[in-house]
């Protein structure tokens, strides 16, 4: 049990440090900019729907979509940790541009939702990396359908704090301010690139030891 408990509070906490609704809450506004309140709740009710299911497919299938291309898991695992890195270092140190902002006054609410709020800014590589990472942990486990319930647990707690905040976006960007969102972003990014690097250095020892150097622990 305590391996499941692990296992979903590392999935959650890396899942969120990763889709980090912060950061999202300022293009989220930006793109309903105008909008009532029952807009914005719809809005972030699909975004979340369809990032959890784009989740969930590819914990369900990425490993055989892995196997039809003949990569394996521990590669995965090297690639999706340096895409956090990646990630980690462009939110602790994030550029002038600002990020995907698409223009003002976008009326597709329902275009939106799918792209860019769930796919890439919710569910992007960093996400899917780590999720496809994760089934590396699932196969390694005794307790595989255990493992795999904290894993899909995880996701839905990440989906639903993911809600809450893009869901009460207005108070919580009036509260922390563009200082308060940018220190977070910073701290948040840390993590991950922390976050990253273990992955890495996860996927080489797994590399390793699949091609029979056992001693390295």
């Amino acid at each position: 049990m305590s391996h499941e408990l692990s296992l979903f509070v590392g999935t959650f906490a890396t899942l969120l440090a990763i889709i980090n609704p912060f950061e999202v809450l300022p293009v989220y506004l930006k793109m309903l900019e105008g909008k009532d309140a029952a807009t914005h709740r719809k809005v972030a009710w699909k975004a979340c729907l369809y990032a959890l299911l784009l989740s969930l497919f590819f914990l369900i299938f990425g490993t055989l979509i892995l196997r039809l291309f003949g990569v394996p898991l521990s590669m995965v695992r090297i690639v999706g940790g340096i895409i956090l890195m990646k990630i980690g270092f462009e939110l602790f140190s994030p550029s002038a541009s600002g990020g995907v902002i698409p223009a003002s006054g976008a009326d597709q609410s329902g275009n939106i939702a799918f792209v860019p709020l769930a796919m890439p800014l919710m569910c992007g590589p960093g996400a899917i990396a780590t999720i496809l990472g994760m089934t590396a942990t699932i196969k390694r486990s005794s307790a595989e359908l255990a493992s795999f319930v904290a894993i899909v647990v995880a996701i839905f707690a990440t989906m639903v704090v993911t809600y809450l905040c893009l869901a009460y976006a207005g108070k919580l960007f009036d509260k922390l301010g563009a200082m308060g969102i940018d220190a977070i972003t910073r701290i948040v990014g840390f993590f991950v690139s922390a976050m990253g690097v273990a992955l890495i250095f996860d996927g080489i020892i797994e590399a390793l030891q699949t091609h029979g150097v056992t001693i390295l622990r």
